[in-house]
Order: C-alpha cells, then structure tokens, then sequence
C-alpha cells in the first residue's frame, strides 16, 4: 500500500476518474487514522480544516492549524498529518493533478506562473487563516467546488476548473511572495528518496544497508543524517510507519492480526504485538474493537 492507497482508504467522497484527477475526501484524526505519515506525491494538496486542532508538518517545519485554516501543498514537497496532544481534527483533502490545469499547446499561463509556482521560483504562502487578507476569496474556490460536487451536472468539470484557476488567479496575483523561502534541497530530495523507498518496501525485510545505498551514504553517515534530520532514528521511523499502515488494517479489513503483521514488515507475532502497544497503548486486538465502537 503507498501512501496515497492509505490516504484513499478513508476516501467517502470520489470527485472524477483518472481522466479528471480531482478527488476530494473527509478525514478525522484520531478516529480515522492517527496520522498521515510523511511523504510526497505529485500532486497538489489543499488540507482544508474543518473542525478541531491538528498538526501539519510540510519540509520539515510543524505548524499546529485550527479550524478554518487551508494549507496549499505543492507538488514534492514532503509533508504529514499528525494529531495534536489529545486533540481531534476533522478536515477535508482535496488532491488534483496540475495537468488539468495545462493547455496542450503551452502558453504564458503555464510558463511564467504555474511552472515557476510548482518549481519553487515563485512562492506562495502555505497556510491562509480566517481573517486574513483574500482568506475569504481562496476559501470561497474550495467551498464552490465542493458544493457543485454534490451533484457533478454535466460539464462540472469546467465549473471545477475555473475555481481552480481563479484559486491561482489569487494566490498568484494577490498572495505572491517578493522572495522564496530558503530550503535546504539537497537534503530534500535525499529524504525524499529515503521515504520513498520506505513507502514502496517497509512490508518486507529493510536493511540500513540497503536505505544507505539508494542515498550514496556509508551506513554511519546515513543513520547520523537521519536521525538529524527526522529527529528519530530510522528504525523507530520505520516501525512507526509500519504501525501506521498496521493500525488501518487493523480498522479496514477482517484479516487476521498474525497476517497484518506479516503484511506490513513484522515477521515475529510477539515483536508486534509488543511494539504496537508501546506505541498506541493498547494491543492491536483491543485496538480493533475499540474502533468497531466508534463506528
């Protein structure tokens, strides 16, 4: 399972097919999930708050998002969504292809503003908070497409597009920033490679050595570099993603607890059995039946 199959799990709401990649879905953390662990995709995401308090972690920096607040995820950039102490957050995932947005035969539109925006040259907020200047206008794109989503008529598609491009009339004409924040992208895109390659391999046996090799690094040199910049080390990362994509299972399918397990890169029972309680404080039995209640 990649990370935008696990994203997909909770999906309530299916906007379009592949030939129109808009998808919108409702998300809550914790009952839904305890969190999105971090990634990248190619996609563009807006992470619309609804209700509650979470938190949103995008290139390294946390940033705690209350109610109302719409976060704008640029293709690439790593990010996650994590519960915030003991808060619940409830927020809506909207994920779209640029591509719907770029004519066959290219034009101004695309090359001075949305291949700049996408490649960081130009640079936009990442978070608009009720209250601030042209909140209201960006938020009225969303809640638009939404609300004509309901139904899908026929050529919802265009309606779904020009909000999309009114959004970026917005951001690009009225929210632009005078210069890019500075990143560090070389050790993005390691880390990049390295989540990636977790997200495609965490269900069978990871070796350092193997993780080291796709980033050219001895193994000293990675684990040193991972657990600076993670602020972990890379096995707890690992089994922690791994309980991420277990506790799903767990709340998604009938499968046996011995076959999740085995399923998500946990080859003895005991180990996760262990390793899960430590980590949702609770075993993945009483977990399960917890969830069931709830629903």
């Amino acid at each position: 399972m990649n990370i935008l199959e696990y994203e997909n799990y909770q999906e309530k709401v299916l906007h379009g097919n592949p030939l129109f990649p808009y998808i919108t879905y409702p998300c809550s953390i914790p009952l839904d999930f305890p969190n999105v662990p971090l990634h990248w995709h190619d996609e563009m995401e807006l992470i619309y708050i609804k209700k509650g308090i979470g938190t949103i972690t995008v290139d390294f920096k946390s940033y705690t998002v209350t109610a109302g607040t719409i976060a704008l995820i640029i293709p690439g950039q790593l990010h996650s969504i994590e519960q915030h102490e003991q808060d619940r957050m409830e927020y809506e995932n909207i994920i779209f292809h640029p591509g719907i947005l770029i004519s066959k035969k290219t034009d101004t539109s695309y090359t001075e503003l949305l291949a700049p925006l996408l490649s960081g040259a130009l640079s936009v907020p990442l978070l608009y908070t009720p209250g601030t200047p042209h909140y209201s206008e960006i938020a009225a794109c969303i809640d638009a497409n939404d609300e004509i989503s309901r139904t899908n008529p026929a050529g919802y598609q265009f309606y779904i597009k020009s909000q999309l491009f009114m959004l970026f009339f917005i951001l690009v004409g009225k929210c632009r920033l005078k210069e890019p924040p500075k990143k560090d992208y070389k050790s993005l895109e390691k880390m990049k490679l390295i989540l990636k390659y977790i997200e495609n391999h965490y269900m069978d046996k990871i070796t350092i050595a193997d993780v080291a090799g796709e980033v050219e690094l001895s193994q000293s040199h990675f684990m040193k570099y991972f657990k600076n910049t993670m602020g972990t080390s890379f096995i707890d990362y690992l089994n922690d993603y791994r309980l991420t994509m277990a506790q799903r299972l767990l709340v998604s399918s009938e499968s046996q607890i011995l076959d999740i397990a085995a399923e998500v890169g946990f080859e003895n029972l005991s180990y996760f059995n262990r390793t899960f309680k430590k980590h949702f404080h609770m075993t993945p039995r009483e977990y399960r039946r917890q969830y069931a209640k709830q629903e």
